[in-house]
C-alpha cells in the first residue's frame, strides 16, 4: 500500500458526512474518465451513496460495456447534491454544461492526475505522478476499504491501461503494473478489455485511419507528424467525433517520430490540438499550456482560436523552438 496523503483523510469525511454524490468527468470522455467515474459510483453506492454520474457527451461505444445498465447521463437542472466529486478534469472548463448544473451542492472534490490542474474545488487531490486517475481510485477504494468487485475492477483496469496506451508510455510505473496485476486478481475481463477497447473498431474509424495515412506530413527532419481532422473527413468517413480517439498513436509510432501533432477543427477559427512526446526532453504539457490547455510531459491538448494554418505554423513553431532547446542542452 502506498502513503496516504493527508487530503485522503478529508476525501473519506466528506464523503462519510454525505448522502448523495454527483461524480462528473470531463467533454468528450476517454477510458480514464469513464472507467474512473464507473469505479468509484460503484464503489460509492456499495457503501450506501445515492449516486449520479454525469457527462456533457455521451460514454463512447467502445467504452460501453462499462455500463451495461446505462447509468451515465447527461447535465439537468433541479438537482442538489450533498458532494460532487470530479474525476479526471483538470479544469472546471473542462467540465462544459455539467459545471451549469452541478451548483446546489455541498462539497465539492478534484481527484485527477494532470500537472495542469487548476485545483477548482473545495477539496482537490491532483498526483501528477500517477499516470492515471484510475490508479489513484484504486488507492483510494483501498484506504476506503471499499472491495473490488469485477465490475469495478474493469472499470479501473480500463482506465489505467487506456491512459498509459496500453503500459507502453514512459509514464507507466512498478505500482502501476502492480495495481495492473492486482484489478486481475480482482476479477479484471483482460481479455474481453482488450477486445473491446483495442481490437473492435467500425469501420468508419478503419476510413479515417485511412485519412491519416494518406494525408500525414513529416517535419523538422522527420521527428514531427502531423494531421487534420477536418469535419468533411468525418463526414466523409461516415464517423463520429469520439472514433478519432487514439490515431494520433498511429504516427507517433513512426520510427524516428519524436513529437506527433492531430489539428482538429471544431469551428472555422477554433482548432483543438493534441500533442504525444516520445523523448523526456519535449514538454509538450508546456506547448499546451501556452495555448491555454494543457496535460502532461507525454500527452497535451489545447484549444486555439485563429485561422487553422495560422495555428499550424504557432505549434510547429513552437515544436521547433522546442527542438531547438533540446539539442542545446
Amino acid at each position: 500500500m502506498k502513503d496516504r496523503p493527508p487530503v485522503v483523510d478529508d476525501i473519506l469525511a466528506a464523503i462519510h458526512e454525505a448522502r448523495s454524490v454527483c461524480v462528473v468527468g470531463h467533454v468528450r470522455p476517454d477510458g480514464d474518465c469513464i472507467g474512473s467515474q464507473m469505479g468509484l459510483g460503484l464503489a460509492l453506492e456499495a457503501a450506501g451513496k445515492q449516486v449520479f454520474l454525469w457527462n456533457q457527451d455521451p460514454v463512447p461505444p467502445k467504452l460501453k460495456f462499462l455500463d451495461p445498465e446505462r447509468r451515465f447521463r447527461r447535465p439537468s437542472s433541479g438537482h442538489t447534491f450533498d458532494l460532487v466529486i470530479a474525476t479526471d478534469c483538470a479544469a472546471l472548463e473542462r467540465m462544459g454544461r455539467v459545471a451549469d448544473h452541478v451548483g446546489n451542492r455541498g462539497r465539492f472534490i478534484n481527484i485527477d492526475h494532470h500537472a495542469s490542474n487548476t485545483l477548482y474545488a473545495d477539496i482537490n487531490w491532483v498526483s501528477p505522478r500517477e499516470p492515471s486517475t484510475g490508479e489513484l481510485i484504486f488507492d483510494l477504494c483501498g484506504w476506503a476499504g471499499w472491495p473490488i468487485t469485477p465490475h469495478i475492477a474493469d472499470c479501473l483496469f480500463t482506465a489505467i491501461s487506456t491512459d498509459t496506451g496500453s503500459f507502453q508510455y514512459q509514464s507507466t510505473t512498478p505500482d502501476t503494473l502492480r495495481t495492473a496485476a492486482q484489478l486481475v486478481e480482482d476479477g479484471a475481463g483482460l481479455g474481453r478489455i482488450c477486445e473491446e477497447v483495442y481490437q473492435s473498431y467500425p469501420l468508419t474509424r478503419v476510413k479515417l485511419l485511412r485519412h491519416v495515412y494518406s494525408t500525414f506530413r513529416l517535419t523538422h527532419d522527420s521527428r514531427t507528424a502531423y494531421f487534420w481532422l477536418k469535419k468533411r473527413d468525418y463526414t466523409r468517413a461516415g464517423a463520429a467525433t469520439d472514433e478519432s480517439e487514439g490515431l494520433i498513436d498511429h504516427i507517433r509510432s513512426i520510427d524516428g517520430v519524436v513529437v506527433a501533432v492531430v489539428f482538429e477543427e471544431v469551428e472555422e477559427e477554433l482548432t483543438r490540438v493534441s500533442w504525444r512526446s516520445k523523448s523526456d526532453h519535449i514538454d509538450v504539457g508546456a506547448l499546451a499550456e501556452a495555448l491555454g490547455g494543457g496535460g502532461h510531459r507525454a500527452a497535451a491538448g489545447a484549444r486555439a482560436t485563429g485561422r487553422p494554418l495560422g495555428v499550424q505554423r504557432r505549434v510547429l513553431g513552437a515544436i521547433k523552438r522546442a527542438f531547438s532547446k533540446s539539442n542545446s542542452r
